[in-house]
């Protein structure tokens, strides 16, 4: 009993001896052993254990960054490229929360931002055009004002062909029109007015004239050249849509002269051809007429009429005259010569012939201005030149009372009316000889 009390007194031993004594011993090899990691003395043995970032944590964010890295790097940061959402592995923390998602705009938004983009750029370079166009055309107009205040004549030039070649072309749109209504219409060129009429009949030996003109002027290096060459002679190169009131008063009176210096040659074809209608009933009523003409005066409208069928056939038909008698009538007429002299006499008779139904048909001679008038006079061989309104409705109703009675066989018969009924007019030998028949 006493041996057992003694064992168990060496067993028992006091709870806080042992654990004070090896703390003594941790701090002894601490002070001695700087260099030895605390780790294997501290382990499991300290009072208050410290608080650390578990492994696992660290990890797990090593590994998002690096799926997050390899994402940029298969994408080559390509904007047009969609972005697909980074695989990242399921981590062994559960408690770990997954990387946010990479932005993603839908392709609606982005369609949007690009159709903004292109209508900003498009609206700046509007702007810009509107801007560029407006200060050149403001420099223009500042340009137009220095040439004319240093060059008036050339500017008075260029202000002269803008205006003509502005009209040139409104004429022309015109003529297409005419010529179109007369193609379609049933009536064709009998459903044309008077003004229609003259257009189309004035307006292609027009666009021939000025054509080289407007073709010269408008090529490049040749153009500065061909300008005052152009100017220089309007006559010639240019027409009435490019003459100033004083150049188509002195013009059209230098055509006119032209014209009626064939008058005299015209009468002695007909004087020459006389002896071969001595078969026809007409003959001596003919030959009246001549004498006439030839005594200074001239033949009423109802003996020409009546002696219309010797022009329908024999020596005075279209097809019957002499070449030199055609070739009178050509230039008479003011008429472009060619090869096909006489069917150009042929339409030439026939508008002016629709002309005068025309007249009929829009109330008389009357009704014309005066500037019609005057040009009906001139188209018709009468120079208008200091000749009253009277005078002039007077001429032209004798013309066409002769012409609106005549057919389509009576042809030249129409074609010589500037002979036997303005023959001997005042006017018309005043042109010629400079005075008046005695």
């Amino acid at each position: 009993m006493a041996l057992a009390l003694r064992v168990a007194r060496f067993a028992v031993v006091p709870t806080n001896c042992w654990p004070r004594d090896r703390r003594r011993l941790l701090h002894l090899c601490s002070s001695h052993s700087d260099n030895r990691p605390r780790s294997l003395y501290s382990r499991n043995y300290s009072t208050k254990p410290e608080t650390a970032t578990p492994p696992q944590i660290k990890r797990n964010v090593a590994a998002e960054i690096t799926s997050v890295g390899k994402v940029i790097y298969e994408t080559g940061w390509d904007a047009n490229k969609p972005l697909d959402k980074p695989k990242i592995p399921p981590s062994s923390n559960a408690s770990s929360s997954p990387p946010p998602p990479s932005p993603k705009k839908p392709e609606d938004e982005k369609r949007k931002e690009l159709d903004t983009l292109k209508s900003k750029r498009d609206q700046m370079r509007d702007n810009m055009q509107d801007y560029i166009f407006t200060r050149y055309f403001n420099y223009v107009k500042n340009y137009d004002k220095v040439l004319e205040k240093n060059f008036p004549k050339a500017m008075q030039l260029y202000r002269v062909f803008f205006d003509g070649v502005k009209d040139f072309f409104g004429d022309m749109k015109r003529f297409l029109k005419i010529a179109r209504i007369a193609n379609d219409s049933p009536q064709g060129i009998r459903a044309l007015n008077r003004q229609e009429l003259e257009l189309y009949m004035q307006m292609p030996r027009d666009m021939m004239k000025v054509a080289p003109a407007l073709i010269g002027c408008s090529l490049p290096m040749v153009g500065y050249a061909f300008f005052p060459l152009v100017f220089w002679y309007p006559r010639s190169f240019l027409t009435a849509h490019f003459w100033t009131s004083q150049q188509r008063s002195e013009f059209q009176s230098y055509y006119m002269k032209r014209r009626l210096g064939n008058n005299k040659d015209v009468f002695r074809c007909l004087q020459a051809k006389l002896k071969a209608t001595a078969s026809h009933p007409k003959h001596s009523a003919f030959a009246d007429i001549l004498g006439q003409l030839g005594s200074g005066t001239h033949p009423t409208p109802e003996m020409l009429i009546d002696v219309k069928d010797i022009f329908a056939d024999g020596p005075y038909s279209l097809l019957g005259m002499s070449r030199k008698h055609v070739r009178n009538l050509v230039n008479l007429h003011g008429l472009p010569s060619s090869i096909f002299k006489r069917h150009r006499l042929h339409e030439h008779a026939f508008l002016v012939h629709y002309m005068d139904q025309a007249i009929t048909r829009e109330g008389g001679v009357h009704n014309l201005t005066p500037e019609a008038l005057r040009y009906s006079c001139y188209l018709r061989g009468l120079n208008p030149d200091s000749l009253s309104s009277e005078a002039m409705i007077e001429w032209l109703r004798n013309w066409v009372k002769v012409s609106t009675s005549i057919q389509g066989e009576h042809i030249t018969l129409f074609l010589h009316l500037p002979i036997l009924l303005g023959y001997n007019h005042p006017n018309n030998w005043q042109t010629i000889y400079g005075k008046c028949p005695t």
